[in-house]
């Protein structure tokens, strides 16, 4: 018998962490993961405090550094960070905000003294990111002197230092280095150091945000002098139909009875426009990438105001169901910006709040200012009314599109053979082994079935020409019968990326296939099928020419025969004339026949016998070019087809057929 280890559980038994250690052995807690998405919320703290001190009117310029070490610094023009010994708290500010978690100046921000709208509000950004950094050194300019501070792994080194300095303006130096330690990448792109620049810039208006990247020497400002106003021209341009509307708003209000009163500003900018659309939501100047209370306050306005313009003026067919937010989006250019002096957030990473007080007096507000708004802009309201309703109908074409190509291609793979004219199946069902041909019509079909290996090869043929998938919508397309029974056949779905995204059902696992084989006759015709099967595989499922599971089939041009009647297999004319030069002379030569003229011992010698068949891989190497080739040769751009043809057709005239 063995004795269990007896552990006692006692008053003694319960432990708490260091500050430092919350932060160092839990970053996932603070900064919502340990990885470089936790990392990089270092860096909109830091942006943060620098903003709330430009927002309250000290400092119109934020300047951030990327260095090589990936190393961060961030310098403001504000009235510097107090260090001093602070009387009433008996310990040094220095230690309050960079070495304690809820420590700082922002928890008094309701009754308006100090930072009434900031974004670090719960007091942990400072204090969490010096924990948090292999090194933190720290300046600030006030009061006729410099101070610094030096951290390292979050412990101070050397106390404060104070000197009388003669500065041209006061403000904070910030400059750390994101601990390997702590955060197993910190790595942040380039990308979102200019993002969250440009957003803090779009919700600030006036204030200048500048990046200097020490890997690129490269520098990017952002600045909009009309905040969200200007951000929302920018992007409607010159093509959206409406104008930018700006609604502005301040109130104050509780989330309960019981709550404290708090202060409440709203911004919301919009414009419509059917080929650029965005929803942005943000609080305190921070991105709530899932918006929250925002979020579903605009939802309900824009909602239930246009369903009720659309109901008022019998827009609606006879039992239509009522538009959706998500048929108004599919148009929209909408930011918001709010603050409030007391703010729930989800977590401390703050991509959503949570106010009650702050979702209800949006949607009133917005409500009320949308009604005004179409009343007194009726060419806009018909205009917003009659898109909205296109979105909505189409949308709901798609879904009953979806509903039917997704029934008609659910069947599964032992009932190909039943449900697919034609096709021709083969014995084994390693999916590593199967090798499906597409081949060119019933004779082609014949051939192929009759060369192959009847156990790893399929076959299916396309009849005649299929529909071009570029220049057809999705409703013609899936009653083309070819196209459905090749993706019947493929069996992992369709990929389609349109304005509502609904008949994406494509599952790279459910492939039935290997190889998939295009083999077609190498003339004219046989190419223009190869091309529009590449292209149907390009528009409906373009992941499996990324994945390389696409090869095109070479047929020889040429079949020369010598005087002992040995045969030889040219793929090209500089193959030819290199066979024609061995044999010298006493030879025939004939260009090849259509693939189902070929007899079955030939077909599988040249085209589909492993072991000395001629495949190329399709593969996306040259994607953005392949596509921009489809698009121009067979998709609605006819001016650039014209000019294509005006300036490069003499080229392919010798090679043509027209005499």
């Amino acid at each position: 018998m063995t004795l269990k280890t007896q552990h006692t559980y006692d008053n003694d038994s319960l432990s708490t962490l260091e500050e430092k250690d919350k932060v160092r052995l839990r970053p996932g807690v603070i900064f919502g993961s340990d990885g470089v998405e936790g990392c990089r919320h270092t860096l909109v703290e830091i942006v943060a405090n620098a903003r709330d001190e430009a927002q309250e009117g000290y400092g119109d310029l934020i300047e951030v550094v990327r260095y090589k070490d990936k190393s961060i610094e961030v310098r403001d023009r504000g009235r510097g960070i107090p260090l001093e010994y602070n009387t009433k708290e008996q310990k040094y500010n220095w230690e309050i905000v960079f070495t304690i978690l809820y420590g700082g100046g922002k928890y008094n921000n309701n009754s308006g003294s100090n930072y009434q709208y900031s974004i670090g509000l719960n007091g942990l950004g400072t204090a969490a990111t010096q924990f948090a950094a292999e090194y933190m050194d720290v300046e600030v300019y006030r009061d006729g002197h410099k101070y610094q501070l030096h951290f390292e792994k979050g412990e101070n080194i050397g106390g404060l230092k104070k000197q009388e300095f003669n500065y041209t303006h006061t403000g904070s130096i910030i400059k750390w280095k994101p601990d390997l330690d702590v955060f197993n990448d910190i790595n942040i792109p380039l990308s979102f150091f200019k993002e969250t620049l440009k957003r803090q810039a779009i919700v600030n208006k006036g204030i200048t945000f500048k990046l200097y990247d020490e890997e690129t020497e490269e520098t990017f400002e952002y600045l909009y002098e009309n905040g969200i106003v200007d951000y929302v021209k920018e992007i409607n341009g010159e093509i959206g139909f409406t104008e930018c509307q700006y609604f502005e708003f301040e109130t104050k209000g509780r989330d309960r009875e019981d709550k404290e009163l708090y202060k409440l500003k709203i911004e919301v900018a919009f414009a419509f426009n059917n080929e650029n659309t965005l929803l942005e939501y943000y609080h305190n100047s921070s991105f709530l990438e899932h918006g929250g209370s925002p979020d579903k306050a605009v939802d309900s306005a824009f909602s239930s105001q246009i369903h009720s313009f659309i109901k008022d003026k019998n827009k609606y067919t006879k039992n239509e169901k009522r538009v959706t937010f998500t048929d108004i989006k599919d148009s929209l250019i909408l930011v918001t910006n709010t603050y409030s002096t007391i703010t729930s957030y989800e977590n401390q990473t703050k991509k959503a709040i949570t106010n009650k007080f702050i979702q209800e007096a949006m949607t009133t507000f917005l409500k009320e200012k949308l009604e005004v708004y179409f009343i007194e802009n009726k060419a806009d309201l018909e205009k917003i009314i009659d898109q909205v309703l296109i979105n909505k109908r189409s949308r709901e074409k798609a879904e009953l599109t979806r509903i039917d190509v997704k029934k008609k291609l659910s069947k599964g793979i032992d009932n190909f053979s039943n449900k697919v004219k034609k096709f021709v199946d083969c014995r084994t069902k390693d999916i590593s082994r199967r090798e499906l041909f597409i081949v060119e019509g019933d004779s082609a079909l014949g051939s192929t079935k009759m060369g192959r290996d009847a156990d790893f090869q399929a076959i299916i043929p396309v009849r005649g020409k299929i529909l071009n998938c570029l220049k057809s919508d999705y409703e013609k397309i899936f009653k083309n019968d070819i196209i459905v029974d090749i993706l019947k056949v493929l069996g992992c779905g369709v990929e389609i990326k349109n304005k509502h995204n609904d008949l994406s059902f494509f599952d790279i696992e459910k492939l039935n296939w290997n190889k998939i084989i295009i083999c077609t006759d190498a003339d004219v015709d046989g190419f223009q099928i190869r091309t529009l099967i590449l292209t149907m595989l390009y528009v409906l499922t373009p992941t499996l020419i990324e994945k390389g599971y696409v090869y095109i089939a070479e047929s020889p041009l040429y079949e020369i025969a010598d005087s002992k009647d040995n045969v030889y297999f040219a793929y090209s004319d500089g193959e030819k004339n290199k066979i024609l030069k061995k044999l010298k002379a006493n030879y025939k030569i004939q260009r090849s026949k259509g693939l189902g003229e070929n007899e079955p011992e030939m077909m599988w010698q040249t085209t589909m016998n492993p072991e000395s068949r001629r495949l190329i891989k399709v593969t996306p190497a040259e994607a953005q070019a392949t596509k921009e080739a489809f698009e121009l040769f067979l998709g609605d751009n006819l001016m650039g087809r014209k000019e294509f043809i005006s300036e490069h057709g003499y080229k392919y005239i010798e090679e043509s057929d027209v005499i």
